[in-house]
């Protein structure tokens, strides 16, 4: 059996550290988003798994220190620190950049201001509805590109980035963590639907994403296991039939046990 540390808590990293403390001698979580003094124990069936703040220092031995001042001695060190926006092959002389990894500028996760509509980005946002994203980014650009709808000045653009930047400060959000939508996607998708002219977010559809984090923050060791939405998987199944994307009855699927 090993000691592991995992660096990082966020879906990867709380996986993948509950998975490998049922064969792992301790696991020890690194946590950014932790304080300083952190040290707790955290609840698995191998009473082996402790959260920890950040590393301090990390010796070739495999010491590791963390800046709680406690010390492991680590066989394995798994990196679940997610992942950095990088555009080796745009260049813009310099306009954008990427800093802390926030895309900049960049007006609502989309467009380049001073290059619009010419530059736009599809997928940037975490932490949100993917694919659901994708279309309606989408059909935004396209909207754009076609003439339908016409985006603020270069001007206007700037200053509602430049708001959005003070108030992620004054709320305490990491310039990293920019274009995480977290639990405001659906406002987020709303705004942009109505640029052109696109439904809103389906009530199924942000209620899966509300009672998803709940379960994930209640339940964070069976939340992909036992869930309570059977009600929103009806009503979007409703929603698919209305849609005539299906061809059969909702309810034929839902009581074959999906």
């Amino acid at each position: 059996c090993q000691v592991v540390v995992v660096i990082g808590n966020f879906a990867s990293g709380a996986d993948i550290s509950r998975d490998i403390s049922k064969v792992a001698k301790e696991v020890h979580i690194a946590s950014r988003a932790s304080g300083p003094d952190t040290f707790e124990k955290r609840p698995v069936p191998n009473n082996n798994l402790w959260m920890h703040s950040e590393i301090d220092t990390a010796h070739e031995d495999g010491t590791i220190v963390f800046k709680n001042g406690r010390v492991v001695k680590a066989d394995t060190i798994v990196h679940c620190t997610g992942y950095k926006y990088y555009f080796p092959f745009l260049e813009t002389n310099n306009y954008m950049r990427v800093d802390d990894n926030r895309v900049e500028p960049l007006y609502k996760h989309v467009f380049a201001p001073a290059l619009a509509p010419g530059l736009s980005f599809i997928g940037l946002p975490a932490m949100g509805l993917q694919f659901y994203m994708f279309e309606v980014q989408s059909k935004w650009v396209s909207a754009v590109l076609s003439g339908r709808v016409t985006l603020p000045s270069v001007d206007e653009m700037m200053e509602d980035l430049k708001l959005s930047y003070e108030t992620q400060e004054a709320l305490g959000i990491p310039k990293r963590y920019t274009h995480k939508l977290g639990k405001s996607q659906c406002e987020y998708l709303n705004w942009i639907a109505d640029q052109c002219g696109f439904p809103h977010v389906e009530h199924w559809r942000d209620q899966e994403v509300t009672r998803g984090y709940k379960r994930l923050g209640d339940q964070p060791e069976t939340f992909r296991d036992e869930w309570d939405d059977d009600d929103l998987m009806e009503e979007a199944y409703e929603d698919f039939a209305r849609q005539n994307l299906i061809t059969f009855h909702p309810s034929r699927f839902l009581e074959s046990g999906r």
